[in-house]
């Protein structure tokens, strides 16, 4: 009896150590791991802000390569869920978006079914750092009995910790890689400060009036006279517009200082619209180089020259029209820092 007797003793005294071990400890906790990004909040937030984006720079891929997944909902929204189930180290479990925020905060709120049921926040949080961005990839969630017990003997910092940086040099290294090609594809497309896109030109058709010598000092007047002409007329002939009011050109002469230009409305047609008292002229499909003008739209040279050396430095040809559509209206945007006129040369 007096065997049994200590024996009982001591699993009280272990059963009441455990208790004891099982609810002194912090209420909550957080395992966080940082690396900083060579690239804008904006250019990490793509890698992070879908299940299936974290899935490419996750560190358990490397404990089970036949790890089943499975999605639900539209990834990349609040309220899609993943679920995964792999082996022993992976187990089960299930993931869902809960939160995002663009360029600053994605959280996931996790369920962890297998090998043990727990619960917790997944957050990545993005931070400008001098030019590049300070990525936190932490874990937070509440403390129970098992987890604060657990927390006695295994160091769950160090553990999720490892984990966590080897995900984020991932992360960099899928970032930066990325950043750097986006950055070659974009200097290769500027010239002169701007950028120029290669585009597939539809075609259009244009109702205005042209002019083979306007000078260049009265191309202000000849818009103010024949654009509002022109609208009225195509309005007249319940005719469909097709965009904004451009400048169509043949030839820009520098000798005397004149352009050959149409004021002209793209319409919705062909080469039958008639407008009496206006001309129809239709700008084929084609290839065609495309610069959006920010500025006042009678100091655009710059942007012109531009795009003359990056045909030359290109090896194309430019043949046809070029064309000025005028975006913005001035007599609505007062700054014309804000006017846009996307400019179109063709090309071969």
């Amino acid at each position: 009896m007096r065997i049994l007797r200590t024996l009982l003793i001591i699993v009280l005294a272990v059963v009441a150590i455990v208790c004891i071990l099982g609810m002194i400890g912090p209420d909550t906790f957080r395992y966080e791991r940082s690396v900083t990004i060579d690239a804008p909040p904006s250019a990490v937030y793509g890698h992070v802000n879908s299940l299936a984006a974290m899935d490419k720079w996750s560190p358990w891929n490397a404990y089970d390569p036949n790890m089943k997944k499975t999605y639900e909902g539209t990834d990349g929204t609040v309220g899609a869920i993943s679920r995964w189930e792999g082996n022993k180290d992976v187990g089960k479990g299930e993931p869902r978006i809960d939160s995002l925020v663009p360029d600053r905060l994605v959280r996931n709120h996790v369920k962890f079914l297998e090998p043990f049921a727990s619960e917790s926040d997944a957050l990545v949080e993005l931070q400008p750092d001098g030019e590049g961005t300070k990525v936190t990839w932490a874990m937070a969630g509440e403390n129970d009995f098992m987890s604060k017990l657990m927390g006695k003997f295994m160091d769950m910092d160090a553990m999720l910790g490892k984990d966590f940086e080897t995900g984020l040099a991932m992360l960099k290294e899928q970032v930066e890689t990325a950043e750097a090609a986006r950055k070659a594809a974009l200097a290769a497309k500027t010239s002169g400060g701007y950028v120029i896109e290669t585009i597939d030109h539809p075609g259009s058709v244009y109702v205005g009036k042209r002019n083979k010598k306007v000078k260049w000092a009265d191309i202000g007047a000849f818009y103010g006279t024949n654009f509002p002409a022109a609208g009225a007329a195509i309005g007249a002939a319940k005719l469909e517009m097709a965009g904004a009011p451009s400048g169509v050109m043949w030839a820009w002469n520098e000798k005397d200082q004149t352009a050959d230009m149409m004021a002209a409305m793209p319409v919705k047609g062909d080469a039958n619209t008639k407008v009496e008292g206006f001309e129809t002229h239709v700008v084929p499909a084609s290839k065609m180089l495309m610069l959006a003008y920010y500025g006042d739209y009678s100091k655009n040279m710059p942007a012109h020259e531009a795009i003359d050396a990056y045909i030359k430095d290109k090896g194309l040809t430019h043949y046809g029209n070029v064309i000025e559509e005028y975006v913005t209206d001035p007599m609505a945007e007062p700054d014309t820092a804000k006017w846009l006129t996307n400019i179109y040369y063709m090309v071969k």
